[in-house]
């Protein structure tokens, strides 16, 4: 088992879901305006959706790769590909944090962790993320794929729902910091391309 590329992964998945983007914004500014916890349960909501992409992912590539090396090599060319492609996106996007500040439609606890849920499940971005994210990581010549990548999706899911916690619970402290520094949003953009950059060229090179 390589260690070394788990924790690669985790790193990886820390920096992602650290990097501005639609979900952990909704998780900060639902906790800005209606409290901290229902800041945690659309946090809960959207982690859990994870589940469903990494299940089709699973049992998806898993049949892939044992049918063909070509297909799978094929497979981690696109995720590659994919990748460049966001950062890219990245890059010809605005710099700037933007906070919503109209009113949040106040909603349950029940409500908001389902509207993460259904958010996360029926976005196909997530599954082609996934899709370009989860193969080069295959950490186990021994462990069947299907087993690794349930791991890989936990570990994700982990990680995440850290992040997005520790994002639920310091919303307060965070907003008043993308306030008062102008330029983070700038440094954020940065993070994000490296890091598309880094996990598509790792994808690229990495074996089976």
């Amino acid at each position: 088992m390589n260690y070394e590329l788990l924790s690669t992964f985790v790193i990886a998945s820390a920096a992602l879901a650290i990097a501005p983007g639609p979900d952990n914004i909704y998780v900060l500014t639902q906790s800005i305006a209606n409290g901290k916890k229902f800041g945690l349960a659309t946090t809960i909501g959207l982690v859990s959706g994870c589940l469903v992409h990494t299940t089709l992912l699973a049992f998806g590539v898993s049949a892939i790769i044992k049918e063909s090396d070509q297909i799978f090599f094929a497979i981690k060319l696109f995720g590659a590909l994919y990748l460049f492609y966001l950062a890219y996106k990245v890059f010809k996007s605005d710099a700037h944090l933007i906070l919503s500040s109209g009113k949040v439609p106040q909603k349950g606890l029940l409500a908001l962790f389902k509207q993460g849920f259904i958010m996360n499940v029926l976005n196909p971005k997530v599954t082609i993320f996934f899709l370009a994210f989860f193969p080069g990581f295959l950490f186990s010549d021994s462990l069947h794929h299907i087993i690794q990548f349930y791991v890989l999706g936990l570990l994700f899911m982990l990680v995440t729902l850290i992040i997005f916690g520790l994002i639920a619970l310091l919303s307060g402290s965070i907003s008043n910091y993308i306030k008062a520094h102008a330029n983070l949003g700038l440094t954020m953009k940065w993070l994000q391309i490296v890091v598309f950059v880094g996990i598509g060229l790792f994808v690229l090179i990495s074996n089976k």
